[in-house]
This record gives structure tokens, sequence and C-alpha cells, in this order.
């Protein structure tokens, strides 16, 4: 779950965008009639679920059998996660990106593309650090500056409280001072149901069967992927076409105190 990292351009003005993401469209809105779509919106709070996700917490959302959600890890890069975000496009679906600060900052064009897009934008530290190992003044810096560089991004000013409290830990390492100072902040902790472990080499098939394997034993979750990592852009179109074929439903969670809105050429 290692990411790499690149310079950037200046942060631009994002005033128009800013506001373009203040309310959604329907889940089910989409130009193609054959497309997989987005099935619905699950509204996610702090209060009824501060923490998600089978591999790491007791609990997970509230969801039907064959109902999947999408979450991409390590992001935005350059060379991938305009394809994820094609890939997406072109199904209709909407995913939820725990983007790292660091490259957030360096690329905020690509923040915005995918806020625009209507996925939901999340936080996932400064530089991706394993936590655990940090001293807990330390772990929340790293938070926090992770947190206010992607809201820098985003929205023009940086700030400690996220506009979508929604964070992930890299590699899943958290300790119990961290999960109490977000739980007090009401930030939704998300671990994940099922993965394909794509930090391991692979093939885009081989991922693509060990994913579909597990998700047909599961059959239903929360599913971890990485947009920078080649192999799963280049799996993520068949993918969705199995999720499609196979009667799968893709829900898109948002926090409960506010949306986001597609991009309308979807």
């Amino acid at each position: 779950m290692a990411s790499n990292f690149t310079s950037a351009p200046c942060l631009a003005a994002i005033t128009a965008i800013t506001l373009a993401v203040s309310a959604p469209a329907p889940a089910g809105e989409c130009s193609r009639k054959d497309a997989l779509g987005t099935s619905r919106i699950l509204t996610v709070d702090a209060s009824s679920s501060p923490r998600v996700g089978l591999k790491s917490f007791p609990q997970t959302l509230p969801l039907e059998d064959r109902e999947v959600v999408l979450t991409f890890d390590d992001g935005p890069w350059p060379g991938t996660t305009p394809k994820v975000l094609a890939a997406l496009a072109h199904e209709c679906v909407r995913a939820t990106f725990f983007l790292i600060g660091r490259l957030a900052s360096e690329r905020p064009d690509m923040v915005r593309a995918i806020a625009a897009r209507g996925h939901t934008v999340a936080h996932h530290t400064w530089a991706h650090p394993n936590l655990k190992y940090l001293k807990p003044e330390a772990a929340i810096g790293e938070i926090d500056r992770g947190i206010a560089a992607v809201e820098t991004a985003l929205r023009g000013a940086a700030s400690t409280t996220p506009s979508t409290p929604f964070f992930r830990f890299p590699y899943f390492e958290m300790t119990p001072a961290a999960l109490d100072n977000l739980q007090r902040r009401g930030i939704v902790v998300f671990g994940a149901d099922l993965w394909a472990g794509d930090w391991n080499p692979m093939t885009p098939a081989q991922q693509l069967n060990l994913l579909t394997e597990r998700l047909q034993i599961s059959r239903k979750g929360i599913i971890l992927l990485h947009d920078p990592k080649a192999q799963t852009a280049a799996m993520l179109p068949a993918f969705l076409r199995y999720l499609r074929d196979n009667r799968y439903r893709v829900v898109h969670v948002v926090w409960s105190g506010g949306r986001t809105v597609p991009d309308k050429a979807h």
C-alpha cells in the first residue's frame, strides 16, 4: 500500500468547482442505458458508523446482498488516476478516494477532477507512514497535515476539519489514541471488507480473478483498490463489467452532512 510522489503545478483558482460540488444528481442518472451505474447513495456519519470494515472492525456498512462500495487509496497519481476515473465514468459509477495529502498538494487539479465527477474525496494522511510507530502527537499531526492539504487542493483553504470526514489508516495500522481522537472529531474510520492485494505485483488478469473469487465468497462489501497501481487501472474496466454482468450494485457513500455532484458530461 505504498505510494510514489512527483512534482505538480501550483494551486489554481477553484471557485467554480467549489460551487459545483454542493449537491448530488440522482444516483441512477446515466446517459448509457447498459452501464453498471450507481444504484444508490448511502449517507454515513460517525454517530451511527464510527468505524467500518470487517478486516479491522466488528461492523461494516449496512449493505444488501450483491452491493459493493468501491474505494481507492494512495492517489492522486497522474499516470493512472485519470484511467481509473475514465473507467468509472464509462460505467457511470461513483467511488471514494482516500487521498494522500502530499500528492494532493502536488496535483490539486486532479483532486478537483475527482470531486467534480461526483466521487467522494476522503483522507489518508500526509505521507502514508505507519501511524502505529509514531508518537501520539506526531500521528495526529500527520493526519491533520494530510487533511489540510486535501482541503487546500479541493477548496482553496487549509483546514483540519475535513469537508468529508472519512479517513483510512495506512496499512490499516492504528492506535487506540488515534481512533479516539478521530471519533471525538466525528471522523468515520474506514477499513475494508475485501481486496485483491494490489500492492503485490500481479497481472491485471490475476488481480481480476483474485478479486472476483473473493467477492463470490463475501457477496458484498467495501472493496479496497489503489488507483496509483497500473495493474489496477488496467483491470478496472473488466471488473466493472463483471459487476454489471453478475448483477452486483454499486453503492456510493457520502457524509450525512454533505454530498458531491457528478460531472454532467457523464
